[in-house]
C-alpha cells in the first residue's frame, strides 16, 4: 500500500469573503473575550486578532440586545478597513441567535442548549416520545432559522460540547462520543432536509481523547450519509501557558494529521490574540509533511482504523505490558541537570563516557551505546540496527535497539522476539513521520512480536513554544492510537530538564500517565464576569502540589459544570462578582463572594479528603 498526508475532502461553506473547506486554506480564528455591548473594547480587540492573523473573530451574545450591537461592531470594523467575518456564539437563546444572524457572517448554535436543553421533556415521558417530542421541536426552532440564515447568506455553526448535551441525549446516551455525534447529526439532518448547507461542524471537549475519537466518528457518520461538510477543531478549555499549548497541539494536531479540520482555533487562557501564533506554529508544523514523498509499503495491505494499533506487549524493568509509557531523558549534551518533580525513567547519554551522573541525576538509570555499556548497575546498552547481531552478547536484563521502519526485516524481527530483554527504539527518518510509525507498529503487530516500543523523535528548535507544539503534535499522535510504550525526545538546543517537563505535560495530555494537577480552564468570553487570568493564577499557586487532580476553572455556567465534565472540582463564575464551587458534578457553594471563593475551593478539597 501506499502511505501518504492527504487532506479530508469537504464541501465549501461560504462565510463573507473569507469561505472554508474545500481547497481554501485551513482558516485560524479566536474569540473575543469582551461584552459586545462595549463597542470600543471589542473593536479594539477584533483588531489585535486580526493584526495577528485571525481569519474569522467570534463574540458571545447573550441576549437579543447584544446579538444586535454585533451589526455597530462590524459597521466600526469596516469602517476601519476592516472585513474579517464575524462570527455570533449563542447559548440558551434562540431568539438571540435570530437577532445575530442579519448582523453576522456566522452563527454557532450548541444542540445541548438550542432548542431541548436539560429537563426539557420531564421524567415521566417514554424514551421514543422524548426523541420523538425532542426532534420535532428541535425542527419547529431550526427550519425557521435556516431560512433567515439563506436569506441573510449567513453560515451556520452546529457546535457540540462534551458536557453539555441535551438531557434527552443524555439519557439515551450517556456523556459519550456516541452522544455528541448523534446530537450532531440531528440538527444537520435537519440542514439538509431544509436545503441549507452552508453548514460548519464542531465536536470540542476538554479530554484530547474524546475529542479526537468523537471527531473521528462523525466524520465516519458523515461519509455514510454521503455527508462531508468542513469542520472547525478545537479543544476546549485547555488551560494556558504550556499546558494549554501542550494539549491543544495533542487535540487539534493529531486530527490535522489525519487530514482532518478546515478551520482551528487554540483556545487559552490567555488574551485571545496570544492564540493565533500558536495556531499559526502548529497548523505550520502539521501541513509540512504535506508536499513529501508518499511512503511505499509492498508488504501492507492495508493500515487498520485508529486505536486498533494497540498490540500486547511483554513488561521488561518496568517497560510495557500494564506499566505506563517510559520517560527517556536524552542527556547526550553533558546536560544532567534533574527535576525532582519531572524525573525521567532513564537518561540516555549516547556515546558520552561519564561512568557516574552527578548530582539527582545518579540516582536515574543510565542508557549507553553499546560500545560503551561496561555492565555496570544500572546501566543498559543501546544498539543500532547494525549493531543488532551482537545482542546475545550482552548478558544484561534489559537492551535498547534502534530501528527505523525500512531496518524491519524478518531477521531483526526474530532476533528481538528471541530476546526478552530488547526495547526497541523506534526513530524515523522520513517527514511523514506519523505514517512511518504506524506501519512500523503494523508490522510488529503482525509479526506477533511483543517487545515494547520506545517513540524517539530529534529537533533542533531555540524556540521553547515550537518544540512544545511540534512534540505535542508528534508525540501525541501516535500514543492516542495506542502506538508506543515510552517516549524519548530530544533536542540539544533547550536544556535537559525542560524537556523532560514537555514529556511529562504531553503524556499527561493523552491521558497515558498522570503526574501532575490538572487545570480545565475556559479562555473566557463576553460572559465572563471575573478577572479569569488572574483567578487561574491564584488557583495554582494554591493547588499545583495536589498531583493527580483535576480542577475547572470556568467563567461562566455555560463552561460549566458541563463542559468541565472530566474536572474533581469546580470553581464556576455564577454572576458579577459570585463563584459557584463544585465537586464533580454537584454544586456544593452557591454564589459566594469572589474574594473569598479560593480559600473556600481549598477547605472544600480538604473536606473531601483529597487535600495533601
Amino acid at each position: 500500500m501506499t502511505v501518504r498526508y492527504q487532506r479530508r475532502p469537504s464541501s465549501v461553506v461560504r462565510i463573507g469573503n473569507t469561505p472554508l473547506g474545500g481547497d481554501c486554506p485551513i482558516r485560524i480564528q479566536s474569540m473575543a473575550s469582551v461584552s459586545t455591548m462595549d463597542t470600543e473594547a471589542s473593536v479594539r480587540q477584533a483588531v489585535r486578532m486580526i493584526r495577528a492573523g485571525a481569519e474569522y473573530i467570534r463574540f458571545t451574545a447573550r441576549g437579543e440586545r447584544e446579538a444586535r450591537q454585533l451589526g455597530v461592531i462590524r459597521q466600526a470594523l469596516r469602517a476601519q478597513g476592516y472585513d474579517t467575518p464575524l462570527v455570533a456564539d449563542i447559548h440558551f437563546n434562540p431568539a438571540a441567535a435570530t437577532a445575530a444572524a442579519p448582523n453576522v457572517e456566522k452563527v454557532r448554535i450548541n444542540p445541548g442548549n438550542y432548542a431541548d436543553g436539560a429537563k426539557a421533556f420531564g421524567e415521566t415521558t417514554s424514551a421514543t416520545e422524548s426523541r420523538d417530542a425532542g426532534a420535532e421541536k428541535i425542527r419547529d426552532r431550526l427550519a425557521p432559522f435556516l431560512q433567515l440564515c439563506k436569506k441573510h447568506h449567513t453560515a451556520l455553526r452546529i457546535g457540540v460540547n462534551h458536557g453539555s448535551l441535551s438531557d434527552r441525549i443524555m439519557n439515551r446516551y450517556g456523556d459519550t462520543p456516541d452522544g455528541m455525534v448523534a446530537s450532531c447529526m440531528e440538527y444537520l439532518r435537519i440542514c439538509r432536509e431544509e436545503d441549507f448547507h452552508n453548514v460548519v461542524l464542531s465536536i470540542k471537549a476538554s479530554n484530547t481523547v474524546v475529542m479526537i475519537r468523537t471527531v473521528r466518528l462523525l466524520v465516519q457518520t458523515m461519509d455514510a450519509e454521503d455527508m462531508h461538510y468542513p469542520l472547525h477543531l478545537g479543544v476546549t478549555e485547555a488551560g494556558d501557558n504550556e499546558d494549554g499549548r501542550i494539549k491543544s497541539a495533542v487535540g487539534i494536531g493529531t486530527l490535522l494529521a489525519d487530514g482532518i479540520g478546515d478551520t482551528i482555533r487554540v483556545s487559552l487562557s490567555e488574551p485571545p490574540e496570544a492564540e493565533i501564533p500558536v495556531a499559526r506554529k502548529l497548523l505550520s508544523h502539521v501541513l509540512q509533511r504535506a508536499a513529501h514523498a508518499p511512503i511505499e509499503a509492498p508488504d501492507v495491505a492495508q493500515l487498520p482504523p485508529a486505536y486498533d494499533f494497540r498490540r500486547e506487549t511483554h513488561t521488561v524493568c518496568g517497560i510495557g505490558g500494564d506499566c505506563p509509557p517510559a520517560v527517556i531523558s536524552g542527556r547526550s549534551h553533558a546536560d544532567f541537570a534533574v527535576d525532582a518533580s519531572n524525573r525521567p525513567d532513564f537518561i540516555y547519554t549516547g556515546a558520552l563516557q561519564t561512568n557516574a551522573l552527578p548530582g539527582a541525576a545518579r540516582s536515574v538509570p543510565r542508557i549507553v551505546h553499546a560500545e560503551q555499556w561496561e555492565n555496570q548497575p544500572d546501566t543498559y546498552p543501546y544498539f543500532s540496527a547494525a549493531g543488532i547481531g551482537q545482542l546475545t552478547q550482552y548478558h544484561t536484563p534489559l537492551k535498547f535497539v534502534e530501528l527505523a521502519y525500512d531496518d524491519l526485516n524478518d531477521t531483526t524481527v526474530n532476533l528481538i522476539r528471541q530476546d526478552a530483554a530488547v526495547v526497541i527504539v523506534w526513530r524515523g527518518r522520513r517527514p511523514d513521520h506519523l505514517g512511518e510509525a504506524r506501519l512500523f507498529a503494523c508490522r510488529l503487530k503482525t509479526a506477533a512480536c511483543k517487545a515494547p516500543l520506545i517513540l524517539r523523535r530529534d529537533y533542533r528548535e531555540t524556540d521553547c513554544e515550537s518544540l512544545q507544539i511540534q512534540a505535542a503534535v508528534d508525540f501525541g499522535a501516535l500514543l492516542v492510537d495506542g502506538i508506543g510504550n515510552g517516549i524519548m525526545l530530544c533536542d540539544e538546543q533547550i536544556e535537559a530538564a525542560v524537556t523532560d517537563r514537555y514529556m511529562f505535560g504531553i503524556l499527561q495530555a493523552t491521558r497515558m500517565r498522570i503526574s501532575k494537577t490538572e487545570y480545565i480552564s475556559c479562555p473566557g468570553c463576553g460572559r465572563t464576569l471575573y478577572d479569569l487570568q488572574t483567578t487561574i493564577a491564584r488557583v495554582k499557586a494554591a493547588t499545583s502540589h495536589l498531583k493527580g487532580l483535576k480542577i475547572g476553572i470556568m467563567g461562566c455556567i455555560v463552561n460549566g459544570p458541563g463542559e468541565m465534565a472530566d474536572a474533581d472540582y469546580g470553581y464556576v463564575g455564577a454572576g458579577r462578582g459570585r463563584v459557584s464551587l463544585y465537586k464533580g458534578k454537584d454544586c456544593l457553594c452557591k454564589n459566594i463572594p469572589e474574594d473569598e471563593a479560593v480559600d473556600q475551593l481549598i477547605q472544600l478539597i480538604k473536606d473531601s479528603g483529597d487535600w495533601k
